[in-house]
């Protein structure tokens, strides 16, 4: 097999990869401020699950996660929840993304809202500013630029770890450059790493900017 039609295969696969990277991106994100807000909560029970929830998902590997949802719904219930093929390997998949990286964001965004000095908090009641306005014209940005460094390092783990949906048979880079190993051709494998030390070259620069145009607040 010829090398163009091996890089062809290789780039096919990795789009799998960046799927599963922008869905879980696009979800996760959102949902870990949510999951946050849960963490602080003055109502203890729903505090308490959260960091339950939390704890439990940042305990265990992202592996076990993505096996116990696929196979876990058909082994409990005897219902195979997300049908069959690649749509179904897929879907059980990016939702296990979503919720491992929503529940590390949560904290990441719980660290960034807690520090926070609260004599800002009372500056902003003090001049008539109701919670909402407080939480968006003066607390929000100052989290953001807090956030961005840690915030910064799990989207870079994420790109790695979308190499993790082959423990349930998605065909992504890595998953197909081991066929081609398996065959004797072991260039295929090594070339992989090409492909994700560019995506992560590409979001390191798009991050540094990121943190520059939030340097206003020093």
């Amino acid at each position: 097999m010829s090398f163009s039609v091996i890089i062809s295969k290789l780039l096919e696969s990795f789009v799998i990869n960046c799927e599963i990277f922008a869905v879980t991106l696009a979800f996760a994100l959102p949902l870990g401020l949510i999951i946050a807000f849960g963490s602080m909560s003055r109502f203890k029970p729903l505090s308490w699950l959260t960091k339950t929830i939390v704890w439990i998902i940042r305990g265990t590997p992202l592996m076990l996660q993505i096996i116990v949802l696929f196979y876990g719904p058909g082994l409990i219930w005897n219902n195979n929840l997300w049908g069959s093929g690649y749509s179904g390997r897929m879907s059980a998949c990016i939702v296990a993304f979503i919720i491992n990286y929503a529940c590390y964001f949560s904290e990441i965004y719980r660290g960034g809202i807690e520090s926070i000095a609260k004599g800002q908090y009372e500056a902003g009641q003090v001049l008539g500013m109701t919670k909402t306005q407080i939480f968006f014209k003066v607390t929000l940005l100052q989290v953001v630029k807090r956030i961005v460094p840690p915030l910064g390092n799990e989207v870079i783990t994420l790109v790695k770890d979308t190499s993790l949906a082959r423990v349930i048979a998605n065909k992504e880079i890595i998953m197909m450059a081991q066929e081609y190993a398996s065959k004797g051709l072991i260039w295929p494998l090594f070339s992989t790493a090409v492909f994700f030390l560019v995506a992560v070259g590409l979001l390191t620069l798009l991050l540094n900017w990121v943190e520059k145009k939030l340097s206003y607040f020093k």
